[in-house]
């Protein structure tokens, strides 16, 4: 089956050039300020767009933009919106978490449309350079310069659903428009279960989360991925939570011939502190002949869940053969039926053993969410030994 095609908008290089940053009383490489810019972007015309927030460096007149990626908005065909607009708000003020706007000066505000109509295709460019912000925008010698670029690509990916939880050893369907067909079967099991022996009538045996394992299998019954829990989820201490000091993980094999294995990657999870439903995650691939690379680092809400993400656009560090959009994994957030849905890179995959590698690591991203349950709370029965 093809892939499904995609559109990805992105925009980055960010910078703020004004008229003091060229005095020559300043001979430093970055224009002083007691407070940093930042941004607010938006993509108008699409119902629940998400806002992103960058910081914009200050820079001099000798110095040339930086290259960095500072949103990217990604859309299948079907929900290509019609005359978007991408709008960046530009802050002199301290951004927080929270992004809270309330202290923060407004210096300007830059509109881009955009036409998406042969974006699907071959690449577009719609902005890339200097634009003047604030109201003094007619006289460009006094006024405050804002470097961006705004472009849009193809970016085709193949999509695969869950049609269950993981931990109900479910089909995985390849998925493109209202057509689906079968592509992998999942088996969850305890790795290290033995029958033969029981738990002491003392034994705290939800102290810990173990031996949990996924094998990915071919419709030929062949396994070519698996993601097994080499790390148990257990609490820290005093408390009902695994903490980011002792987290959880997983290995992500593939077959490497003969029987056996080689590890791809590993994933840790864990849950985040002071109260919080956040559920964080790292991830990092493991090359035969070089040391682990982090490819992925976030946190995702345990009550609503969110998406897992490897996009490596604006990374700087070596990716061997991953560049771009690399994956995606929506998954839901606690008391409700997760059935993952896996977004990968075409580039990414050469043959199916790649693709069942990430829905392995899919399926192991929405097991921790369940492992990093408070300790407190009941696991269901398909993952209870």
């Amino acid at each position: 089956m093809d892939p499904c095609p995609f559109v990805r908008i992105l925009v980055g290089n960010l910078a703020i050039k004004s008229p003091a940053s060229s005095k020559p009383s300043f001979s430093g490489k970055v224009h002083p300020s007691s407070s940093p810019c930042f941004c607010e972007i938006k993509l108008k015309g699409v119902d629940s767009s998400p806002c992103h927030v960058a910081t914009v460096p200050l820079i001099s007149d000798s110095e040339t933009h930086p290259h960095s990626l500072a949103a990217t908005f990604d859309f299948p065909k079907a929900q290509i919106p019609k005359n978007p607009l991408i709008k960046i708000s530009v802050y002199k003020g301290r951004t927080t978490p929270s992004c809270a706007f309330g202290s923060a000066k407004l210096l300007g505000k830059i509109s881009v449309p955009l036409d998406l109509s042969l974006a699907e295709s071959r690449p577009s460019m719609f902005h890339n350079g200097w634009v003047p912000l604030g109201r003094n925008t007619h006289n460009s010698s006094s006024a405050q310069l804002l470097h961006l670029t705004v472009r849009a690509e193809p970016d085709p990916r193949f999509v695969f659903r869950f049609d269950g939880e993981p931990e109900c050893s479910p089909q995985v369907f390849q998925v493109r428009g209202d057509v689906k067909q079968p592509v992998f079967t999942c088996k969850f099991s305890f790795r290290d279960r033995n029958p033969g022996q029981f738990p002491s009538a003392n034994a705290n045996h939800m102290a810990e989360r173990k031996g949990w394992s996924i094998t990915v299998h071919d419709l030929s019954g062949s396994p070519v991925a698996a993601a097994s829990m080499v790390t148990p989820f257990v609490p820290s201490p005093g408390s009902q939570r695994v903490s980011r000091s002792n987290p959880g993980a997983w290995l992500i094999i593939r077959p490497d011939g003969d029987g056996t294995w080689k590890p791809w990657g590993r994933l840790e999870a864990w849950r985040e502190p002071n109260n919080s439903n956040a559920v964080g995650y790292r991830f990092e691939v493991l090359p035969a002949t070089a040391d682990p690379v982090t490819l992925a680092g976030c946190t995702i809400s345990s009550q609503h869940g969110g998406k897992f993400t490897i996009d490596v656009t604006s990374s700087v560090t070596p990716q061997f053969l991953y560049k771009g959009f690399v994956m995606s994994a929506k998954v839901d957030g606690e008391r409700k039926c997760s059935k993952p849905e896996v977004e990968v890179g075409v580039k990414h995959v050469a043959c199916a053993e790649d693709a069942a590698a990430f829905v392995a690591l899919a399926a192991a991203m929405d097991l921790s969410m369940d492992a990093c349950k408070l300790f407190s709370q009941k696991l269901r029965k398909e993952l209870r030994q």
